[in-house]
């Protein structure tokens, strides 16, 4: 088998195998965290930050950061609020919001790439430019969904799997096709490999970058209307911090900060380990710090594995 091909099957077994002695620890301390209603709710709960990390994987892989993932959120979310607070038809606010979204991100790719700065500072930069215009547009105040619109209700509740689950599966599934057998997934892993040789190959490297940032504001853009349904509002102040959860998920899934590796399916992985452990956790009664420290323990055992490996090739 191509030695590259089991590197990559290792690096998703990994934390896999991760997920799966998690949530048996948790379920054998508490036998209702097998239950239907328990995996539903921790499919539910990590909508959100795996469709955000899908982007943020693309991002990652090319070998860029995107700092402003969850204000594009919140911005968005704010934006979409409005629109159906209006009663604009919900076509256009989903493609609208998406579309926003992709836009902050090209606006995050266009200055990187051009200005030839750091994604690390600018998009440190332009998370207070976006948070801050949320708050600008909204007051500082939510914008609460009217009682009467229930179109949004079933993307993240309702009987069965709500249909934000469902389109997350199909973005896993959708994103690992373009990453593994298309042109432009073998040119996003180039440019994060080596971006000189890359350039020096003849690929486009400035367009791959912002075409890859504005992905990941558009998966932005569509966590906030998954955030939106879950929550029926827009707050300015939204997925605070959330950031650090989206972009973890990606390390934890197997991807390389620095660049040329990663899996949307790893992404996945990752958002849902998460989870678990935050679930298993209050279900437990264990208090809320030591939940972030077992999170925080588990995000920097990641970073020690992925530069452990790097120093090994």
């Amino acid at each position: 088998m191509n030695p590259t091909k089991v590197k990559s099957i290792i690096s998703l077994f990994g934390p896999f195998l991760a997920l799966i002695v998690v949530y048996a620890i948790f379920g054998a301390l508490n036998p209702r965290f097998f239950t239907a209603d328990v995996a539903l709710n921790i499919l539910t709960q990590t909508v959100i930050v795996a469709t955000a990390a899908i982007g943020m994987t693309l991002i990652i892989i090319a070998g860029g950061i995107d700092l402003s993932v969850a204000s594009i959120l919140a911005l968005c979310g704010v934006i979409a609020a409005w629109l159906v607070a209006r009663h604009v038809d919900p076509v256009l606010v989903f493609c609208g919001t998406i579309a926003f979204g992709a836009f902050c991100g090209f606006c995050n790719g266009s200055v990187t790439v051009w200005m030839k700065l750091m994604p690390f500072i600018v998009t440190l930069g332009t998370m207070q430019i976006f948070r801050g215009s949320a708050k600008v547009f909204t007051n500082g105040t939510p914008i609460n969904l009217p009682p009467e619109v229930t179109t949004w209700k079933a993307w993240m509740g309702g009987s069965g799997l709500p249909h934000g689950v469902w389109l997350m599966l199909g973005l896993v599934i959708f994103f690992t096709l373009i990453l593994r057998y298309t042109r432009f997934g073998r040119h996003i892993y180039a440019v994060g490999s080596n971006e000189l040789t890359a350039t020096l190959c003849g690929l486009p490297v400035a367009r791959i970058k912002i075409f890859v940032y504005s992905i990941g504001g558009a998966m932005a853009g569509l966590a906030a209307l998954m955030n939106m349904a879950k929550s029926s509002q827009g707050d300015p102040t939204t997925a605070m911090g959330m950031e650090l959860d989206i972009i973890a998920a990606v390390v934890i899934g197997g991807a390389s900060l620095s660049g040329g590796e990663g899996s949307v399916l790893g992404a996945l992985v990752g958002a849902l380990l998460m989870t678990t452990i935050r679930n298993g956790c209050v279900m437990n009664g264990i208090p809320t710090p030591w939940t972030e420290v077992i999170t925080g323990a588990i995000i920097v055992l990641a970073v020690i594995i992925d530069r452990l490996r790097h120093k090994r090739a």
